[in-house]
């Protein structure tokens, strides 16, 4: 996957993050923590490095000073888009093995391990 991902100029760490905004639109750094099981430190940065490339923005939430809330930009998007399609042989090759509808039973079961109570 980061070999897909190279050529875009992203990590997999920033496309981890990428997914999460596009599936949940603006998302607090706390929550991003969270959702990606990653530190508080290691968001920061992640954060950082899409800021500095244009990807994300970070936004004041109302009625909290405090708490940034992280958003995709239109480019970040485009980003997303361009990763999915270079990432897809790779899906491809790791399901190529399994019977009929085992593919969609793993999504199904990741999905569910990724996103419990869901």
């Amino acid at each position: 996957m980061e070999e897909a991902l190279r050529p875009l100029g992203i990590e997999l760490r920033h496309f981890a993050v990428l997914i999460v905004l596009v599936e949940r639109g603006p998302t607090v750094q706390r929550d991003l923590v969270a959702a990606t099981g990653s530190d508080k430190a290691g968001i920061m940065r992640v954060v950082d490095d899409l800021e500095r490339k244009g990807l994300a923005v970070r936004k004041s939430v109302p009625g909290d000073r405090r708490v940034r809330a992280v958003e995709i930009t239109p480019a970040g998007v485009e980003l997303f888009d361009a990763a999915h399609v270079a990432a897809e042989p790779l899906a491809e090759r790791l399901v190529a093995e399994l019977g009929p509808g085992e593919a969609e039973q793993l999504r199904e079961l990741l999905t569910r391990f990724a996103h419990p109570g869901s």
